[in-house]
């Protein structure tokens, strides 16, 4: 058996997230694009980019932005396409919590989609990791994401709406959420929450201030959950 040495473990992060550049490059273009056309120079589009860094979010809040939109609905969207974070970090407890508050912290600020998605699939095959090894695992599937979110979202300001509309950048937007999301619909439960929150979606659609996505991610939620329950195997009682 080939024991893994924290440099390697760190690197097979690095490595696992490697492809996703190859969507977040265009999805913050995409962003950066969209931010200046509202308005924000380049370095208010990047600033956005710090803040939040989570792409649905500030597409979110930037629509509402420019819709004139009541702050405190800006806010309240943004927070709540963005709830899932809070989902994530619950699920990395588990493997994360024993760590120091600072890198904690750090840590939370760091987690995206692709990073929870890769970390707690890892996590869950690899339970004989220390915390050390976890945390450097964790480190290393952040490194190919956040540093180019950053990256192109200045190239994507910088250039403004030079970008033609032939070259479509709004593909990275769904194939981001589909390859990080089909590898992990492996219940029951998971591919029920996922179906109700594609049909409520399509449902509510019609709802302003995307309010439809909200509705649809508590009654996906509320679906997950109940299925879960039913499926344990003291049936929920």
């Amino acid at each position: 058996m080939t024991t893994e040495t924290d440099k390697s473990i760190f690197f097979k992060g690095v490595r696992d997230a490697a492809p996703f550049v190859l969507v977040v490059s265009p999805f913050a273009t995409l962003f950066g694009v969209v931010a200046t056309e509202a308005g924000l120079n380049v370095l208010e589009a990047l600033t956005f980019s710090f803040a939040v860094i989570a792409g649905a979010a500030q597409f979110t809040a930037l629509a509402l932005m420019v819709d004139n939109a009541p702050v405190i609905l800006v806010l309240a969207s943004a927070l709540a396409v963005n709830l899932r974070m809070a989902m994530y970090s619950a699920a990395l407890t588990p493997y994360l919590g024993a760590a120091p508050l600072w890198h904690r912290a750090l840590a939370a600020y760091f987690i995206v989609d692709q990073s929870y998605a890769l970390a707690h699939m890892r996590f869950e095959e690899n339970r004989d990791w220390a915390l050390r090894q976890k945390l450097l695992y964790f480190w290393g599937t952040v490194v190919p994401v956040c540093p180019f979110w950053y990256l192109f979202t200045v190239i994507g300001a910088v250039l403004g709406s030079s970008i033609p509309d032939w070259m479509a950048l709004d593909f990275a937007v769904p194939i981001t959420f589909i390859a990080i999301i089909m590898p992990m619909l492996r219940t029951r439960a998971h591919l029920a929450a996922a179906l109700v929150s594609v049909v409520g979606a399509l449902i509510f659609a019609f709802l302003p201030y995307n309010l439809g996505l909200f509705v649809a991610g508590i009654a996906a939620m509320m679906t997950g959950a109940e299925i879960e329950r039913r499926t344990q195997p003291d049936g929920g009682a």
